[in-house]
């Protein structure tokens, strides 16, 4: 009887380690109605109001800025709707570093000064994509790599 406080402690012990990541996991799921997304919105980041026309949501965590929206494609092709989107990106003045395009997601990411943009876009269904846009400082790198690819692994678009 003299392992009981021992026993007890390693149960205690594991029952810390495995329920410590759930409840660190403050994670919520963004749902979007109206094109049938979903993404995963990470802790600290205040929700902002929907878009007028129901596309998508803004999040802010200090400077640090996450847009989710879906949209209908225009262009001839997923591949298109991509390269316009990289295109506009440029026009903002973001110089692109990074680009992944397959047919059926993509992601890019740039520079602007001490800003960094990080957007994914994945297709759907019946010609519809949905996509976010991380942006924040340069100096937060490191602490938001884990963040950009939770994001990635969440982002669903809708069928």
């Amino acid at each position: 009887m003299s392992d009981v406080p021992g026993m007890r402690a390693l149960l205690a012990l594991l029952l810390v380690l495995v329920l410590t990541p759930a409840l660190a996991d403050d994670w919520r799921r963004y749902d979007n109605a109206r094109f049938g997304y979903s993404i995963e919105v990470p802790p600290g980041f205040a929700v902002g109001r929907e878009a007028d026309n129901g596309d998508g949501r803004e999040f802010r965590d200090g400077a640090t800025k996450l847009a989710a929206w879906g949209g209908t494609i225009l262009e001839d092709s997923f591949e298109a709707a991509v390269a316009a989107a990289m295109a506009s990106a440029e026009g903002d003045g973001w110089t692109l570093t990074y680009r992944s395009v397959t047919p059926s997601w993509a992601s890019f990411s740039g520079t602007q000064g001490k800003r960094v943009l990080y957007q994914r876009m994945v297709a759907g269904c019946d010609g519809q994509y949905a996509a976010f846009r991380l942006q924040y400082s340069a100096a937060d790198i490191t602490r938001l790599d884990p963040v950009v690819n939770r994001l990635v692994r969440s982002l669903k678009a809708g069928c």
